[in-house]
């Protein structure tokens, strides 16, 4: 499903029948989790019509600033948040914030579909966007210049892929930051010796969704339903929800339904993963 990175802002009275508490929410975060958040906001809201849900993006470490704020309800996050960020939280309300895993994601590596690369390692992957490997070649490919593709740093995804691939070393200076998933997808998909990654839902023409391999003598795991679900597949990851201490009656209604089966049968058409 091909799936586009914008700043989406819902402030739209569907007229249906109330079901639950009237309010306003307003959700702002993870790149990656923005057109989840929309989907789950227009559905709740047809059945909802005294809510009023408001989604933003702009990235994990933006959602997060929010919540610290106090300028969101819900801060959407594709990695966990800090013991520091959590800390700062408690110091304004006296309370911890409250996270929630509300999907899963298969946090997918891309490549152009000319590349013939099918599987890499995890040590083969870091090489790469360290910049200690440079040339397709030198990890079974054609004799091409690798073209490295990264998020921004205040993308959540970023930070997943630093910490669990990189082992927190630095990504190579030659690496062309994006300010979105969609945009590393547009790019790997025009590029030949393109490489990127991103939340699995983005997937489309053009690219190549690689399988991963723990080491070189690991099997090689594509990301799917069961492989994220059980963790065998290595990039497995879960989405949050952030909330501020004392949320309110909607704040509340609404996780509730994301958590609910309707909820989590959007997280699976959106083309992500359920908690269930």
């Amino acid at each position: 499903m091909k799936l586009r990175s914008t700043v989406v802002t819902l402030a739209v009275l569907l007229f249906a029948p109330a079901l639950a508490f009237a309010g306003t929410i307003t959700l702002k975060g993870s790149d990656t989790m923005v057109v989840l958040g929309q989907r789950w906001s227009e559905e709740y809201m047809k059945s909802h019509k005294d809510t009023t849900i408001q989604v933003q993006g702009g990235g994990s470490g933006t959602g997060i600033s929010a919540l610290i704020n106090g300028t969101t309800d819900i801060c959407e996050a594709s990695r966990a948040m800090k013991d520091a960020e959590k800390k700062q939280v408690e110091e304004k309300s006296k309370k911890p914030v409250s996270e929630t895993v509300v999907a899963r994601d298969g946090l997918s590596v891309y490549v152009n579909a000319t590349n013939g690369i099918t599987e890499l390692s995890m040590p083969q992957l870091k090489a790469i966007f360290t910049g200690k490997v440079t040339n397709w070649k030198d990890v079974g490919g054609a004799d091409a210049k690798i073209i490295v593709y990264s998020r921004e740093n205040s993308s959540g995804t970023y930070v997943f892929f630093k910490e669990h691939v990189l082992a927190n070393a630095d990504y190579t200076p030659r690496a062309q930051a994006m300010p979105g998933t969609a945009a590393v997808v547009n790019a790997v998909a025009r590029d030949k010796g393109a490489i990127g990654y991103g939340g699995g839902a983005y997937a489309t023409n053009g690219i190549v969704v690689l399988k991963v391999k723990k080491d070189a003598a690991a099997p090689a795991i594509a990301p799917a339903d069961a492989t994220v679900k059980d963790g065998t597949y290595p990039l497995s990851r879960p989405l949050f929800f952030y909330l501020r201490p004392k949320a309110s009656a909607p704040i509340k209604a609404f996780t509730d339904w994301v958590l609910s089966p309707e909820g989590q049968a959007i997280v699976t058409k959106v083309g992500y993963y359920s908690i269930k």
